[in-house]
Parts: structure tokens; C-alpha cells; sequence
């Protein structure tokens, strides 16, 4: 399976503007989801865990006491991809 390659800023600036609270951070997506608890954060992260396995995509997911951050970018592309805006919008689902 080819991977995707990294994106003009452009496209991943006209992404953000439709996106409000994910922000570009050191070439990665990143958002960070308030939730009611660390039970919550919890049940969060394993649903975006399960969604990302599936498509063989990978986030860093930080869980504290009533949050979530995530974090998309492909590495082996070296920063914003296709594949992260498609997953960083299922996270927004998810969330």
C-alpha cells in the first residue's frame, strides 16, 4: 500500500479554517478535546485507537483528568498528509 505524501500548507491551512480547535504544532495536527472526566478521556482515546488501527494511521494520544490531545502527522511523509486530515475529522466524530 503506497503511503500519502505530504501536503502543500495551503491545503492544510483551507483544512484548518474549516476545523476550529485543531491547530498545525511542529508540522502535526493537534486538538486538544475537553471531556467530563478521565473515565471519559479514557473511553476517548480507545474509540480513536480502534478507528486508527483500522486504517493502519496512528495518532499520539496524551490522557489526563478531562482531556484528550491528539496528534496527527506521517512521519515517513515528514508532516501533513491526506490520510491525517481524513482521521483528524473522524476524531472530531468520535469526540
Amino acid at each position: 500500500m503506497a503511503r500519502p505524501s505530504k501536503l502543500e500548507a495551503s491545503a492544510v491551512a483551507s483544512w484548518l479554517a474549516e476545523h476550529p480547535g485543531w491547530a498545525l504544532e511542529g508540522g502535526a495536527l493537534a486538538r486538544t478535546f475537553e471531556m467530563p472526566d478521565f473515565a471519559a478521556a479514557l473511553a476517548f482515546a480507545v474509540r480513536l485507537g480502534m478507528a486508527a488501527e483500522k486504517r493502519d494511521h496512528h495518532p499520539d494520544i496524551l490522557v489526563g483528568w478531562g482531556r484528550a490531545r491528539v496528534v496527527w502527522t506521517t512521519h515517513d511523509a515528514g508532516g501533513v498528509t491526506q490520510l491525517d486530515l481524513d482521521l483528524a475529522a473522524i476524531t472530531d466524530a468520535l469526540a
